[in-house]
């Protein structure tokens, strides 16, 4: 079959979204120092983005080399819980940074370690849940009349992860909001105690804010339009609309490093002693609330 540009660029996409978080795993896991539960939740987000570009890269590779139905449901229920474990990871980062301001005096406990390792199992079990679902049956490869724009998912199935991405949303929009009041409460705090806002207080404050609307921005960007499509649009309708509102939506796995990994000075140091050995192996690190990354 003659190539799909969409599909090249998809594979393209899925290519650079593996690479990119193929490093920030392997910086993870090198670092004995990144082992703080914020860490560990920045791992789980790389972990599920580059599943996710690896299943862009194999579903290029079957539907061109290898057609097979089954090869095509294990391909999309793979994609399905990859995305749905990134979604879910971005989530259980915005919850962490919100406990890490609300609860500042007991956040370094033993209690947020449990609550982190609870939060990643339930997210990577509903999104291999998720998964399997295609897999398992709910799919429309023998009644083409209930396929949705993205087959072989019916849209029964689509409708429920866009529902589940709409809460997802809201919920992150809420905590974010809640941050936003906490960090401005914070900087009146200090400038009644000193009697006025300093400069680099306000420059701070303004920073903190700009940054969490820029993560909720992109993230909302990305996933907003496809997630939209899925519950309005139909099976009749042209596949360039589903690659054109899927396309931008695999971007959100290739900014998610840049955002959450490359931007933290521990990951930045620590990639200097994987491939440079610019500082020594004794460099001390100091390891930051959530909420500075």
């Amino acid at each position: 079959a003659a190539l799909n540009p969409w599909d090249v660029m998809l594979c393209v996409s899925g290519t650079a979204i593996a690479c990119e978080n193929a490093l920030v795993v392997a910086i993870i896991c090198y670092s004995p120092t990144l082992r703080t539960p914020m860490f560990v939740l920045v791992g789980s987000l790389a972990t599920a983005d580059l599943l996710a570009g690896l299943g862009l890269i194999l579903n290029f590779v079957f539907q061109y080399v290898i057609r097979s139905e089954t090869v095509s449901l294990l391909t999309v229920g793979f994609l399905v819980a990859s995305f749905a474990a990134s979604v879910s990871s971005l989530l259980a980062i915005t919850v962490d940074r919100y406990l890490s301001l609300y609860n500042a005096l007991t956040y370094y406990s033993e209690r947020t370690v449990l609550c982190t390792h609870t939060m990643l199992a339930g997210a990577w079990g509903v999104s291999v849940c998720l998964g399997l679902l295609p897999v398992l049956g709910w799919n429309c490869l023998h009644d083409r009349a209930a396929c949705s724009v993205v087959r072989p998912l019916t849209k029964s199935n689509v409708t429920l992860l866009s529902a589940s991405f709409f809460l997802i949303f809201l919920i992150m929009l809420h905590l974010y909001i809640e941050i936003c009041k906490i960090v401005c409460r914070h900087a009146h705090q200090i400038a009644l105690q000193q009697h006025f806002l300093t400069a680099s207080h306000y420059v701070a404050t303004k920073k903190g804010v700009s940054t969490l609307a820029i993560i909720l921005g992109t993230f909302g960007a990305s996933w907003l339009p496809f997630a939209i499509y899925s519950v309005v649009g139909d099976s009749d309708y042209p596949s360039v609309y589903t690659y054109a509102t899927l396309l931008p939506a695999t971007y959100n796995s290739m900014i998610n490093p840049i955002i959450y990994a490359y931007r933290n000075q521990e990951i930045q140091r620590s990639m200097w002693v994987l491939f440079c050995g610019c500082f020594q192996a004794k460099v001390s690190f100091c390891s930051r609330s959530p909420s500075d990354v």
